[in-house]
């Protein structure tokens, strides 16, 4: 897959978005930007990700479970992303990831375009989207408005999937993915960049076209995923990776790793995002244990499943949230770093 020839191998390499977002960063905190720890470690960012496939496919879940990430004081939603559950059952080739033809997913840039009217403050985050199943150009277009519309707080996680059933629903090759995400991330940073863009690779063609309106900034691209080929694409291409479980000492020697591949490339590792997707294998004093490992690691994002927990309701989530939070003081601080943000605004 990794030694396929991208079609567009001739054309610069877009410049991940780290650079020039560097000195903007200095000086202006974007939606859940601030800080949470002092001293010498490194601020972290801390998220929940939307427990989708337990709620049902209930809409009043979406706002629900999106305004109590919000009020409790956490960074981000981070959402998973699935266009059609497949039945694995008699299939001569094996479907090998956890989700079913029972399992309901929302499209994550709908929801997050939902969500984006009825909140101010959180981030949100694809976690990952199947890019090289979808359009790119539309992917492009379904990017830049989730962030114009919720004012910048998009973070682009993109990944190859699992699942050939969908690859084939949606009339594309299975076993070309990883080429092609290849070529569909250095063509997205040039459509959300470029006036007009000419573009001619071995899976798009697009001939002298724009992307109006285009985002008031790069959109971040972030990947996701496991394995030699992963890590090497998103040291090459990616501003940033997201881990998926394991515990934090796994995750710890994986980002180191990663980060050794970031480095030799001649990238500020500094500049390269890293959010742990933690899967809590306790109670929540387990979980804040894992929270202050990623952060004493450099781990720049942190975002928290409550799926598999047994909670079986919309309340049930909110009050393991609700209890993480308070665990971490998120209310506490988000509410001096928000007000203290507003008031800038307003003097």
């Amino acid at each position: 897959m990794m030694g396929d020839v991208l079609g567009a191998a001739n054309m610069p390499l877009p410049t991940p978005l780290a650079a020039m977002s560097r000195a903007k960063a200095r000086t202006t905190a974007g939606p859940g930007d601030s800080p949470r720890s002092s001293g010498r470690l490194k601020a972290m960012q801390i998220g929940v990700v939307y427990p989708q496939t337990e709620l049902g496919g209930d809409p009043a879940a979406v706002r629900r479970i999106g305004k109590a990430v919000e009020d409790l004081g956490f960074d981000h939603l981070l959402a998973y992303d699935h266009v059609l559950g497949a039945v694995h059952a008699d299939r001569a080739r094996q479907l090998l990831g956890p989700y079913t033809e029972h399992d309901p997913f929302h499209d994550p840039f709908v929801m997050f375009a939902y969500l984006a009217g009825i909140t101010e403050r959180i981030g949100f985050a694809t976690g990952i989207l199947v890019l090289p199943q979808r359009q790119t150009a539309l992917v492009a277009r379904q990017a830049a408005d989730v962030d114009l519309l919720s004012g910048g707080r998009l973070r682009l996680g993109v990944g190859v999937g699992w699942n050939h059933v969908e690859y084939e629903a949606l009339g594309q090759d299975f076993g070309t993915r990883g080429a092609r995400q290849e070529e569909q991330i250095k063509l997205l940073r040039r459509l959300f960049t470029e006036p007009v863009v000419d573009f001619s690779g071995r899976f798009d063609r697009v001939d002298r076209a724009a992307l109006v309106p285009k985002p008031a900034r790069p959109i971040p691209i972030w990947l996701g995923g496991s394995g030699e080929a992963a890590f090497d694409r998103a040291a090459r291409l990616a501003d940033g990776f997201i881990f998926f479980g394991g515990g934090i000492d796994h995750v710890v020697d994986v980002w180191a790793r990663l980060r050794d591949r970031v480095g030799d490339l001649g990238r500020s590792v500094e500049d390269f995002g890293r959010d742990y997707v933690v899967v809590p294998r306790g109670g929540v004093d387990d979980l804040t244990t894992e929270v202050d490992g990623w952060r004493e690691a450099g781990g720049t994002h942190i975002s928290v499943v409550t799926m598999g927990l047994g909670l079986g309701s919309v309340d049930g989530h909110i009050d393991y949230l609700a209890s993480v939070a308070e665990a971490l003081s998120l209310r506490r601080l988000t509410g001096l770093r928000w007000g203290g943000a507003r008031c800038a605004e307003r003097g």
